[in-house]
């Protein structure tokens, strides 16, 4: 996703939860990192002040991808802190991130926010009813906000990806059939386009 927006010419902000992770981007002039909880309302400040920083490269955009899959048992084998860890891990920080990027948005005359949510979210599959909801939840709060700030010209969106193939999944389902997942670089590119062109608000787009 970095380096989409990078060759497009962005300047890019990233949030990460550590050093290593973030040193895997690499370096260039228009990137700035920093290691924050973008769960934690000071973290995401911080996101906020960096990200404003730079008066020639007013902030445009946002995208809102934080977010992680559990699954396992059905709802009646549950816990309740299970169910609420994956609202807040899918939640939490796509709505302070938000909040705290939306003025930045005002003060620049309008722009983008992209969420990801997950093609569970409209295809349920037994035994990840916290995630299937929490992501649910955000397309919900995708729906809320191209209302709430169609009138200061904020366009708001949501990914719908089903499984993405990363190293991770890979290791977690090495027997899975990854030709049907999807590539990062395909999502990039789609993110990419909805942070670009004007007309496209409150959509859910499958990738």
């Amino acid at each position: 996703m970095t380096a989409e927006f990078l060759a497009a010419g962005w300047r890019v902000v990233v949030p990460g939860r550590s050093e290593k992770s973030l040193a895997e981007l690499g370096s260039a002039e228009a990137l700035h990192t920093l290691v924050v909880d973008v769960s934690d309302p000071a973290g995401v400040a911080e996101v906020a002040r960096v990200a404003a920083a730079d008066g020639g490269a007013p902030v445009s955009a946002l995208v809102n991808l934080v977010g992680g899959f559990s699954s396992g048992a059905r709802v009646h084998e549950t816990p309740i802190e299970e169910f609420e860890a994956q609202l807040t891990l899918n939640l939490r920080p796509t709505y302070l991130v938000t909040q705290a990027i939306l003025p930045l948005l005002m003060a620049a005359g309008g722009g983008s926010i992209t969420c990801a949510s997950s093609g569970s979210a409209v295809k349920p599959f037994s035994g990840a009813a916290g995630y299937i909801t929490a992501k649910a939840g955000v397309l919900a709060f995708v729906d809320a906000l191209a209302v709430e700030y169609a009138k200061d010209h904020i366009r708001v969106n949501a990914i719908l990806p089903g499984t993405i193939d990363t190293p991770a999944n890979r290791r977690a389902m090495p027997t899975a059939d990854t030709a049907k997942w999807t590539p990062p670089a395909q999502i990039a590119t789609v993110l990419r386009v909805l942070a670009e062109t004007p007309g496209i608000t409150g959509a859910h787009l499958p990738v």
